[in-house]
């Protein structure tokens, strides 16, 4: 099979080739290297690569494997790269900091164990902003990566790296995950599907687990058969988080289409003229609005009758809280704390201005907001927003200063669009909405019900059919 062929190829067909000894894990794991080789230089989107020899053999065992005693696991002989913020066992984590730069744990991450069960072949990193803190996955350590559809662009973040690499067809899956549109941002802004689960479908750390959390790890993919199967791969219960669901993940791992006729959806748009945006953002979600409605789905703008600066101000509260209490141990040391982003810097010190009857506070937010969330879904199936306020930007840049002629007071105001999901709780999957004028992607935000992931690929799977958004490939790699 040609090389080019194996790099395209959707990861479930990949996998099922793989299974079938249609093609060797070695014949992959071959074309995906130099697929790396080739394309990672301009974009900069794989980071800590492992030795391709050691690789190759790696892959050789797992056909000696599948050969004597069958598959590994539903991703057995894929390669994979971690995003650069989970622990990965032999494998350097930086966090995209100085202070981690020749980190190599000992442990995997609880995620990163499941895929290693399922038969994934972890090649290296995908790289991140430093610490996770922001949507530019820009960092000392590394520097910045470049857009798949223009290299002199942001590749969005903080899973930018992966989110690119997929695009690239470097990597057939992705990981990530999300705090502040980490999953969604990258995903539309690299035209690829960007799954935010609800907390608790994909069991996230051992260090603390019963304060409420707003990140939380996800798949990424370029279609719909290949984001279910991730996710049924990350997902399911683990006794280490009391919080996790219980629910089987194999039921996610082949989504089928809905049919789209009736399906109501809200369209909360720039909520009420609360959220600027860079010209064209919100008509090319109304184009993708307009395919569903073509589908015979219900398109209905809506309102929420809740303050939205409410909204952001319960979450970057929140944030602070935990970030802060996260990075402090690192502030506290002024040897350190040189080392650190002024992100990281004002995370610290504003969640030290916190008194524990503040967060207390923005979590009573967070709940208002969550019932009022749950009042919309008993008129809507789904609710939407833009998955971000601007079109990728120049990557030498850190953060953009203004959006629509209004100034961001924040590192993280311009991505604002996202926070009403992230406070939520509510899974949200990021859909390609199209293209500027530039060739530029954006995407489209679907928010459902509490664990509502099921209907998300349902809807997601009937929408890829309808647009064909898997088979558009990044000028680089266009014949």
């Amino acid at each position: 099979m040609p090389a080019n062929d194996l790099v395209t190829m959707r990861a479930t067909d990949l996998a099922r080739a793989i299974r079938d000894r249609a093609v060797s894990a070695r014949e992959v794991m071959q074309a995906h290297l130099d697929q790396i080789a080739r394309h990672n230089p301009a974009v900069n989107a794989i980071v800590s690569l492992r030795e391709p020899d050691a690789l190759l053999a790696e892959a050789e065992a797992a056909d000696r494997e599948l050969k004597e005693r069958g598959p590994h696991g539903p991703l057995h002989g894929l390669p994979h790269a971690v995003k650069d913020l989970s622990p990965t066992a032999g494998l350097r984590t930086t966090h995209g900091s100085p202070l981690f730069r020749d980190t190599v744990p000992e442990a995997d991450a609880l995620h990163v164990a499941r895929l290693r069960g399922a038969g994934a072949l972890l090649i290296g990193k995908t790289n991140v902003p430093e610490f996770g803190l922001g949507s530019h996955s820009t960092n000392p350590v590394f520097g910045p990566t470049r857009n798949a559809y223009d290299p002199a662009k942001a590749g969005g973040g903080s899973s930018g790296g992966a989110g690119v690499a997929l695009a690239m067809r470097m990597v057939p899956l992705a990981d990530g995950s999300d705090h502040g549109g980490s999953l969604r941002n990258p995903a539309a802004w690299n035209n690829v599907l960007g799954l935010r689960p609800a907390a608790g479908r994909i069991p996230n750390g051992t260090e603390e687990v019963f304060l409420p959390q707003l990140g939380v790890l996800g798949p990424m993919a370029r279609c719909t058969a290949d984001l279910g199967l991730l996710l049924s791969v990350q997902a399911g219960y683990d006794p280490r988080t009391p919080t996790a669901f219980r629910e089987d993940p194999a039921a996610f791992a082949v989504p089928r289409p809905r049919d789209l006729k009736g399906l109501r959806i809200g369209w909360i748009s720039d909520f009420g003229g609360h959220l600027p945006f860079e010209p064209g953002v919100l008509a090319l979600c109304e184009d993708a609005l307009r395919v569903f409605a073509g589908e015979g789905a219900a398109v209905e703008p809506v309102l929420p009758d809740f303050d939205p600066e409410a909204i952001w101000q319960s979450w970057t509260r929140l944030r602070q809280w935990i970030i802060g209490a996260t990075l402090a141990v690192h502030w506290r040391d002024e040897e350190k704390r040189t080392l650190m982003r002024p992100e990281a810097i004002w995370e610290v010190e504003q969640g030290q201005k916190l008194s524990a009857f503040d967060v207390h506070a923005a979590s009573v937010t967070r709940t208002a907001w969550y019932h009022c969330v749950r009042g919309l879904f008993e008129r809507f199936d789904v609710l939407a927003m833009p998955s971000a306020q601007v079109f990728p930007f120049a990557a030498e840049e850190t953060w953009p200063r203004e959006v629509g002629g209004r100034a961001m007071d924040t590192y993280h105001r311009w991505m604002e669009v996202v926070v009403p999901a992230t406070l939520s709780g509510c899974p949200t999957i990021s859909l390609p909405a199209g293209f500027s004028a530039a060739g530029l992607p954006m995407g489209l935000q679907l928010i459902a019900p509490n664990r509502g992931e099921a209907e998300l690929l349902a809807i997601a799977a009937a929408y890829e059919a309808v647009t064909g958004f898997d088979r558009v490939l990044p000028p680089a790699l266009r014949g």
